[in-house]
């Protein structure tokens, strides 16, 4: 019983009588339904076909048997070309990786510095809350005003975005409530942030069952 196609073994193969061929390919000879084996002469670059039964088998020669066709080696083109392709992938794939590290690196560094920055804005919101209407025209008040605006435009281009509570259902992924019984946020009292979709800090909230 001879090898099946898949068995085969690509490469440089050396003929009994002496010459050196490539095999370059198996196929099925679409009449007879044969496996045969597509080679090509080293040499003169002719191309031949056998069938694979044949290419297998022994010749008799005076010395006694001998294979027909001795495998020798591997194709040296073709072991370099797939040694470039294997080469190229680990190259991307390396390229992707340093890519997500950056990426990632780049959010923990900036969620570090929010830890530390968002405090001030949240501090600079409450020194407006709840001023009177003749307090909320004061000059210093449309300065605070002036600079949140700001704040926001800068925490906005980073991918930071506010939580939003007014008149929403409470939701337990991104709040916390800290008073009240219900499925509904009442107020806000402290505001929660994302970070590119992701909560870094959760809105607290009180709740309540608007009816």
């Amino acid at each position: 019983m001879y090898k099946t196609m898949s068995e085969i073994k690509r490469g440089i193969y050396r003929h009994y009588k002496g010459g050196e061929y490539e095999v370059i390919e198996e196929a099925i000879d679409s009449e007879s339904k044969e496996e045969v084996v597509v080679y090509k002469d080293i040499v003169s670059g002719k191309v031949w076909v056998r069938p694979t039964e044949m290419f297998l088998s022994d010749a008799e020669t005076k010395e006694g048997k001998k294979p027909r066709f001795e495998f020798l080696r591997e194709d040296e083109k073709e072991d370099s070309e797939q040694k470039y392709l294997r080469a190229l992938a680990d190259y991307q794939n390396l390229l992707r990786q340093t890519a997500k590290e950056k990426s990632d690196f780049a959010k923990f560094a900036i969620s570090d510095f929010l830890q530390e920055i968002i405090p001030v804005y949240d501090h600079l919101k409450l020194s407006i809350k709840g001023l009177n209407e003749e307090e909320a025209k004061s000059a210093w008040v449309e300065g605070v005003k002036h600079v949140l605006k700001q704040f926001k435009s800068v925490l906005e281009s980073r991918g930071v975005e506010e939580i939003k509570t007014g008149g929403e259902k409470f939701n337990h992924d991104e709040m916390e409530a800290l008073e009240g019984d219900g499925d509904m946020v009442k107020s806000e009292v402290m505001s929660g942030y994302k970070l590119a979709g992701k909560v870094i800090r959760p809105a607290r909230v009180t709740v309540w069952n608007k009816e």
